[in-house]
């Protein structure tokens, strides 16, 4: 038995057993609870899905729909505001020593630097999709999140805006259902989409909980 075997197995892929061992087990049956997925797989570079139901979706599909771009644009005013008042008080308060004004303002320089990429990353990383029977929401920068939620499920849809967010002309659509953990909210959307997505989520919710 290789190294390449035993790394296939603990990360659940598909690999053939060596003579002498037990049988595989029979297809259908879970590696791990529920999700089909290995012990060690939740600490790798993978996708991880957390469904409602059994069905695996992916993001290279059709029809996927991002949040606004000035989502984009409140994170960099976000971001940058934040780092110049931190700068402003690091110089006021090194102010007796000029060396040290220039490494706390450039150090503080470089987070904001830093924390605009990571908030473009996260930017980038929402999407949503509607389906026929349910919708599925996809966030989640070093750890993939996928989030499917029936429209039978849903309890009601609520739509917040912060004042930063009414600035700026945007709305988040959180969506309940019965189950806490299955709760899914999307970021950054302009006014009208928000209102346009939250009523026809309470329609297709109503709906699909009358057919039940």
């Amino acid at each position: 038995m290789g190294r390449a075997y035993w790394c296939g197995r603990l990360l659940g892929l598909p690999a053939a057993r060596p003579p002498g061992r037990r049988p595989a087990r029979p297809p259908g049956r879970a590696r791990w609870p529920s999700q089909g997925l290995s012990p060690l797989q939740p600490f790798c570079w993978y996708r991880q899905v957390h469904t409602t139901s059994t069905e695996v979706v992916h993001l290279d599909q059709p029809g996927w729909m991002t949040p606004s771009p000035r989502l984009w644009v409140m994170r960099c005013w976000e971001v940058g505001v934040l780092t110049l008042v931190v700068a402003v008080v690091v110089a006021v308060i090194t102010s007796s020593d000029v060396a040290i004004v220039a490494i706390g303002v450039g150090a503080v320089l470089v987070a904001g630097a830093i924390g605009l990429v990571g908030a473009r990353r996260r930017f980038r990383a929402w999407a949503y999709q509607e389906r026929e029977d349910d919708l599925i929401v996809a966030r989640g920068v070093m750890f993939r999140r996928q989030s499917v939620v029936p429209y039978g499920r849903m309890q009601f849809v609520d739509v917040t805006a912060g004042p930063v967010e009414r600035i700026f002309g945007l709305s988040t659509v959180k969506l309940h259902t019965a189950a806490a953990h299955s709760d899914a909210r999307i970021p950054g959307l302009e006014q009208e989409e928000a209102s346009r997505l939250r009523d026809r989520l309470a329609a297709l919710g109503e709906a699909k909980a009358a057919g039940l």
